[in-house]
């Protein structure tokens, strides 16, 4: 998800999207351990957006 998509979303869809990214990001990470992922470049590419949705939530809880 890029950062012009995520700062089009309301507080509310980022909250749930942050949510629903989360859970992904630990169902790759046990798939991963169990066996390797095909493309684990996934796993970098699903905690940044883990990232830019939690940076974007906290700079609009400042405003």
């Amino acid at each position: 998800m890029k950062q012009s998509e995520i700062k089009q979303l309301s507080v509310a869809e980022l909250q749930e999207k942050l949510g629903e990214t989360k859970k992904s990001y630990a169902d790759l990470k046990m798939a991963h351990a169990i066996s390797p992922l095909e493309n684990p470049i996934q796993l970098r590419n699903v905690r940044r957006t883990v990232a830019r949705l939690a940076t974007e939530l906290t700079n609009r809880e400042g405003q």
